[in-house]
C-alpha cells in the first residue's frame, strides 16, 4: 500500500488555459514545509506530467508533497504547445502560484526534467516562494540551443540555489559545455553527474529513485 494520497484537479493560467494537475500528498506529516513543483520533458516530443510520476511518488512517500502538471496543449490541458517553451513559463508560475494558495506552503523548490528545464528556469525569479532550482538534463548544447537559448539567462543569473543533474554521455550537452555555462552561474551552482548515462536513459523509470534522493540531498542542503 502507497504512502502517499492522489489528488486531481485543474489549475487555471492568467491567460485562460486549462492545466491538468495532479498532487502526490504524504500521509504522514509533511516534511520541511517545502512542496516540489515537477516540469515535464518538452511536449512537442511526448513530454507529459506521468513521466515524472515515478519521481513525484517517490518524493511523497518521504514525507514531500509533490505536483506533477499536463502544460499547455498535453493531454487534457487546453491551450497549445510552444516551440521555444516561453508560453509554458506561464504555465508553472500559474502552478506555483496555486500551490502557494492551496497547499499552504511557503516554499517550493522547482525541477525540470529536459526541456522542462529552462522553462523552469525561466520561472524561477518570477515566483517568490522557489527557494531552490534542480535541472534533471538540462539541454545546453548548441542545437538545443536553438529552442530554447533564450531561456539561459534566467537561470544562470538567478541567486537562488541550483543543482544540475546529468550523465555524462547526455548527448545534446557536453559536461564541458554544463560547466563552461555554470562558470558565469550568480548564486550556488551545484553539478550532479552519473558516469556513462544518456541523456533519455536518466529520463526512464530506472533513474527515478536516484533522482528522488539527489533532490532530497538537496533539499537537507539549502
Amino acid at each position: 500500500m502507497s504512502n502517499y494520497a492522489l489528488e486531481s484537479c485543474t489549475v487555471e493560467t492568467p491567460d485562460g488555459v486549462n492545466l491538468r494537475t495532479r498532487v502526490f500528498k504524504p500521509k504522514d506529516e509533511i516534511k520541511d514545509n517545502i512542496v516540489i513543483v515537477l516540469v515535464h520533458p518538452y511536449s512537442i516530443l511526448g513530454g507529459c506530467q506521468s513521466l515524472l510520476k515515478g519521481i513525484a511518488s517517490g518524493l511523497a512517500e518521504k514525507g514531500y508533497p509533490a505536483v506533477t502538471f499536463d502544460m499547455r496543449g498535453v493531454g487534457r490541458s487546453t491551450g497549445r504547445a510552444s516551440l521555444t517553451g516561453f508560453a509554458e513559463v506561464k504555465d508553472v508560475i500559474a502552478v506555483c502560484n496555486w500551490v502557494s494558495h492551496n497547499l499552504s506552503s511557503d516554499k517550493i523548490l522547482l525541477v525540470g526534467s529536459s526541456a522542462g528545464a529552462p522553462i523552469a528556469g525561466s520561472a524561477v525569479d518570477k515566483i517568490e516562494q522557489v527557494v531552490g532550482y534542480v535541472s534533471l538534463g538540462y539541454p545546453f548544447g548548441m542545437m538545443a540551443s536553438v529552442l530554447f537559448g533564450r531561456h539561459h539567462k534566467a537561470i544562470l543569473q538567478s541567486p537562488k540555489t541550483k543543482l544540475f543533474v546529468m550523465g555524462t554521455r547526455d548527448g545534446f550537452t557536453s559536461v564541458k559545455q554544463l560547466k563552461n555555462k555554470l562558470n558565469s552561474a550568480a548564486g550556488r551552482s551545484d553539478i550532479h553527474l552519473i558516469e556513462g548515462v544518456s541523456h533519455f536513459e536518466m529520463e526512464g523509470p530506472a533513474y527515478d529513485a536516484q533522482m528522488v534522493n539527489l533532490i532530497l540531498e538537496f533539499i537537507a542542503s539549502l
